[in-house]
């Protein structure tokens, strides 16, 4: 397989599972090991370029709401905008504006933080100690559960401007928990989200905008590795393929998976999981 067609299926695999909730990491280790792909020249650096791809998407599609944030800025600090322990109750709008976009600045910056402690404390340690087909198979169908359980016990009532700091800052600890391979940070983020009473499109919106900050941080981390390898020659292609790719499937996976949640449940992917799992347990197996 052309290396250049490689680097366009890793990047159609980030784009993809980055936002499903079925973990983009597992997906990625998985698919060198199923193909047997360069774990050089497709290592790290270029992880960080394919992240560098959905973060592109992501923006884009949220694009209003993150203008609407910046426009917000100077009602950052006004009185009762950052209510730690209180939610509030407005009338659902597409596009937030004013004292609502600026708290929920402050949801995001809160639901950073254990993102940002473990990732910049941890974050090494995991990727040495986790990045592992059993790891996988194991957090994959950890997660499956989380799933199906989360569309029995969550009311799916509420909407995303009736979460509490605190809330928010739980479901940032779920963020943070998905730097284990398999976890899936769109998956364990709407796990959390959804038990805690939002509905599911509600939960996938709020997870896609907070994960904007930790992929972006997560990208200025490992930037230098990809420096490292050079941006010149057949590296460069590489990396513009693969940036390319997961910008484009990134995007139409955000807009449809948001719309397929307004009305369908997530057992698809619990059931995809578990499937997963179980095919990674076999070639563990048989290797």
């Amino acid at each position: 397989m052309p290396t250049l067609i490689q680097a366009a299926l890793l990047g159609v695999v980030q784009g993809l599972t980055e936002f499903l909730p079925v973990s983009s990491s597992a997906h990625l280790i998985l698919a060198r090991l199923f193909f047997g792909l360069d774990p050089d020249r497709f290592g790290l650096p270029f992880d960080v370029a394919i992240h560098i791809g959905t973060l592109l998407a992501v923006v884009v599609y949220f694009r209003r709401d993150l203008a609407a944030m910046l426009q917000s800025l100077p009602q950052l600090f006004h009185p009762g905008v950052a209510r730690i322990g209180q939610a509030v109750s407005i009338e659902r709008q597409d596009v937030r504006s004013g004292p609502e976009a600026a708290r929920l600045i402050w949801m995001l910056a809160v639901g950073s933080i254990p993102a940002v402690i473990v990732g910049l404390f941890f974050g090494d340690a995991i990727e040495e100690g986790f990045r592992s087909p059993a790891v996988t198979a194991a957090t994959l169908s950890l997660g499956a559960i989380g799933l199906l359980a989360a569309e029995r016990i969550g009311s799916q009532q509420r909407n995303e401007e009736s979460l509490t700091m605190a809330e928010g800052f739980l479901i940032g600890c779920a963020q943070a928990a998905a730097l284990v391979p398999g976890v899936s940070r769109s998956g364990a983020t709407i796990t959390v989200a959804v038990l805690l009473g939002l509905r599911r499109a509600e939960a996938a919106r709020f997870t896609f905008l907070l994960g904007i900050i930790a992929i972006f941080g997560a990208a200025v981390l490992k930037f230098p590795d990809m420096l490292a390898v050079g941006l010149g020659g057949s590296a460069a292609g590489l990396f513009a393929v693969g940036i390319i790719s997961s910008a484009i499937v990134g995007y139409l996976a955000v807009k449809y998976f948001v719309q397929f949640l307004a009305s369908h449940s997530l057992d698809v992917f619990a059931g995809y999981r578990l499937a997963l799992a179980a095919a990674v347990v076999v070639w563990m197996v048989r290797h």
